[in-house]
């Protein structure tokens, strides 16, 4: 099939690419730059002009293919979470719009975060936007479109998608370890992160286009909760740096995500779709290094 992919040059999107041309699918890919169109290009992917605020061409990339994935998520701004969560739904709003009545796959990226915090969270739990946050109204309006005739699928990632290139949570995490000279933790450190490797989550995502049933929702998840006092162990001892508690402040606005205890697990996901995480997990990740290459 013809497949139209937000987020196509992005971290998660340049490694969704090759799983689905290996699975014999054409790649249509939103590129909102020059630098996106032709790293696009290079790639061997049809190039479609646009920007997560321009209804009208996500429209016309959805309706132009068989099915879509929508991988892209505004990171312009992290400190206006509320904002770009704005502009998800906004965006979901038109590929669902351009697909209705026709069944074909609408696949859309949710998280895994903020369910009942401290309980390890499932693909059946179905949170409404107060206690799930705001990606969860996302996912709401994704699967009102399984009505309207869309075969409509959320995979759910967890905080850290990690691997080469990851530019998420974990980076910004060294990068403060450097600059305090400590590497901290929030309180015990006990708390727990889900993770998931790229090129797990990649192929997930190609699962979910094509065999997942409209109103699924699949967890990308490989490590179902790491402590977080063990990712600032490995940090620290990358960086020859004191391993600490540190008050939530320490992190700015990333301590609201870092000090969450939100384990979750993929066992229906795995016994539904046939997937199975086998990449490095985070901490493994982290041993080989190449977290610690950049200047």
């Amino acid at each position: 099939m013809r497949v139209f992919l937000t987020g196509a040059s992005g971290f998660i999107g340049s490694a969704i690419v090759p799983e689905l041309v290996r699975a014999g699918h054409r790649v249509l890919g939103l590129a909102r730059s020059d630098a996106s169109a032709e790293k696009l290009a290079a790639a061997g992917v049809d190039v479609h002009r646009g920007t997560l605020t321009d209804l009208d061409s996500l429209r016309r990339g959805a309706a132009a293919c068989d099915g879509v994935i929508h991988c892209a998520f505004s990171h312009d701004d992290f400190n206006d979470y509320a904002r770009n969560c704005e502009k998800d739904r906004g965006a979901i709003e038109a590929l669902g719009s351009a697909l209705a009545g026709s069944e074909r796959p609408l696949v859309i990226t949710a998280a895994t975060a903020r369910f009942t915090p401290g309980r390890v969270s499932t693909e059946d739990e179905t949170p409404d936007a107060s206690t799930g946050g705001l990606r969860a109204a996302s996912e709401q309006l994704a699967f009102s479109f399984a009505s309207r005739g869309v075969r409509v699928s959320s995979l759910r990632l967890p905080p850290s998608v990690h691997g080469d290139g990851d530019y998420g949570f974990v980076p910004m995490l060294i990068d403060i370890a450097r600059k305090t000279g400590r590497s901290g933790y929030i309180g015990d450190g006990a708390n727990r992160w889900p993770a998931v490797h790229l090129l797990d989550a990649a192929r997930l995502f190609l699962l979910a286009l094509e065999k997942a049933p409209a109103g699924a929702r699949l967890h990308a998840v490989g490590d179902e909760g790491v402590p977080t006092r063990d990712i600032a162990g490995v940090i620290g001892r990358k960086l020859g740096l004191s391993v600490e508690p540190v008050p939530k402040e320490h992190f700015g606005w990333l301590g609201g995500f870092f000090g969450l205890d939100t384990p979750a697990s993929s066992a229906l996901t795995q016994a539904r779709f046939g997937w199975k995480p086998e990449q490095p997990g985070l901490l493994a990740d982290l041993e080989q290094g190449t977290y610690f290459a950049r200047a």
